[in-house]
């Protein structure tokens, strides 16, 4: 019987690949011509649940009350899906935050300028601290944004450590931030491949936590209470202390 399942799950990979491809493409065609940008984003959040609903990975999402305008989310990072499966879920107000080598990503690259995400240098000193400004002026001026802390993902489960760019951005702005939880990603989509499986992805949202203004640290203590409230419903190991 395992021989009959090994190709049954390459035509399957095939088929997502193939969806994903030609969606995507339409889709940069779609936002290339739209002049709103708001319109742009309500756009890729509708395609973006319809394709994973397509390829297999149904959607769950709870606590969409707790997501405040504008506020700054944060989510656990363990595969490529999990920024399909935000601008599936969130309201198009967000913008998301992303680390500067997805810009050079071919068409992505692209559809992510247009919908209005925010590219960071993790690696050059100068241009983070520049990447790091620009982001602080658009939370304070009102810009709802989304963050993935852990700044990248791995093949070992588990939440690592956050960085603090997300924080200091909502103690700067005084926006509030919201832990996000999502699960299933990493099987339909592990790190070490890029050939899907279908499975159901879970999304939880958390109350929101309001920055303490009047704190000695408060960036770092809003980073340490959210990142606590994710691990304690994630399911996976800590690895804060893990290199």
């Amino acid at each position: 019987m395992r021989w009959i399942l090994i190709p049954l799950s390459w035509l399957y990979g095939l088929y997502a690949s193939v969806i994903f491809l030609l969606i995507g493409g339409a889709l940069l065609i779609v936002m290339l011509i739209l002049p709103s940008r708001t319109l742009r984003r309500r756009i890729v959040r509708s395609v973006a649940r319809s394709a994973l609903w397509l390829v297999g990975m149904p959607i769950s999402v709870t606590g969409l009350e707790h997501v405040p305008l504008p506020s700054i989310t944060v989510a656990n990072h363990a595969s490529y899906l999990d920024g399909v499966v935000l601008q599936a879920v969130l309201p198009p107000h967000f913008g998301f935050v992303i680390k500067r080598e997805m810009a050079t990503v071919p068409l992505l690259g692209t559809l992510l300028t247009r919908i209005g995400s925010q590219f960071v240098e993790r690696n050059h000193p100068g241009r983070s601290t520049r990447d790091a400004l620009r982001v602080v002026r658009s939370a304070a001026s009102g810009e709802a944004l989304g963050f993935f802390p852990e700044g990248t993902f791995t093949a070992r489960p588990g939440l690592a450590r956050f960085h603090i760019g997300a924080f200091a951005a909502a103690v700067r702005a005084d926006l509030p931030i919201v832990p996000i939880i999502i699960q299933g990603t990493r099987h339909c989509l592990a790190p070490e491949t890029l050939r899907p499986y279908p499975g159901r992805i879970r999304v939880r949202i958390l109350p929101a936590i309001r920055p303490q203004a009047d704190a000695a640290d408060a960036a770092s203590s809003l980073r340490d209470a959210a990142r606590a409230r994710i691990l304690e419903h994630l399911g996976e190991p800590d690895l804060m202390d893990q290199p």
